[in-house]
């Protein structure tokens, strides 16, 4: 798959891990589209990417949203070759806290969103990829989704991010199995601990402590070399049902 051919879409893509990789994509050629939940991201979007980057207000967790945006894709672009997803919540929050249980709304509310998201946009995705007309590989399309490191060792307060994140990881090789005979890819990447607006309210010592918790390289990781692992999974064929760990032989500790 060529990435200047790609038609992409990118969830989440209005900040962090998504606009690295929705403007890695529009640099190499590709037509892009954003799908984020908050529409005051579209202004940063288009003004660090491109005015003609797609941008559509999408909430992930709802089907009739998910699949309004892909038919507004389609109906642009033509195809869609590529999906990356990237949306998701962090919730840190004990099962048995200090005043409360972790209920079982605010439990389903990141499921719904990490994991049921994820799966809406997989399956609309992959529906309109196995239309394309498969390249000289018999590729239709690659699916690439966002886990977590904290899907294999989420720490004290994260059950419901962590399950939800382990969701993510464990469907991508029966996805990849399903999708097979369509020429479809499904891969995951499991970042570590990376410079993005989800750590900005974490104060510098804690920062300090999370770089002295990854071995090497001794820093966070930057959202660009996330997009060039998903540019690179695109563009190679034999990467596909695998869960790729992005974290720099970081093991997250009990807390």
């Amino acid at each position: 798959m060529k990435l200047n051919e790609a038609r992409a879409i990118i969830t989440g893509g209005g900040s962090g891990l998504g606009l690295a990789i929705a403007a890695k994509l529009y640099q190499a050629g590709a037509r892009v589209a954003v799908l984020d939940i908050d529409e005051t991201s579209k202004h940063a979007v288009t003004s660090s990417i491109a005015e003609d980057v797609l941008f559509i207000p999408t909430d992930v967790s709802s089907e009739p949203s998910v699949g309004e945006a892909l038919n507004l894709v389609l109906s642009k672009f033509g195809a869609i070759t590529l999906a990356v997803n990237c949306a998701g919540v962090v919730q840190s929050k004990r099962v048995i806290g200090r005043d409360s249980l972790l209920n079982q709304d605010e439990f389903n509310e990141i499921i719904g969103i990490n994991l049921t998201g994820t799966f809406n946009v997989c399956r609309a995705a992959a529906q309109a990829m196995s239309s394309n007309i498969p390249d000289d590989g018999g590729e239709r399309g690659v699916i690439v989704n966002a886990t977590s490191i904290a899907a294999f060792e989420g720490q004290i307060g994260q059950v419901a991010y962590a399950a939800s994140k382990g969701g993510v990881a464990s469907l991508t090789l029966p996805l990849a199995r399903e999708l097979a005979r369509f020429g479809i890819r499904v891969m995951a990447v499991a970042p570590g601990i990376f410079e993005t607006p989800l750590i900005e309210d974490i104060s510098q010592p804690a920062k300090e402590h999370m770089i002295q918790s990854v071995p090497f390289p001794h820093r966070l990781g930057e959202p660009s070399e996330f997009a060039d692992l998903v540019c690179a999974i695109y563009e190679i064929p034999m990467l596909n049902g695998e869960v790729i760990r992005l974290d720099g032989a970081l093991r997250m500790p009990v807390i």
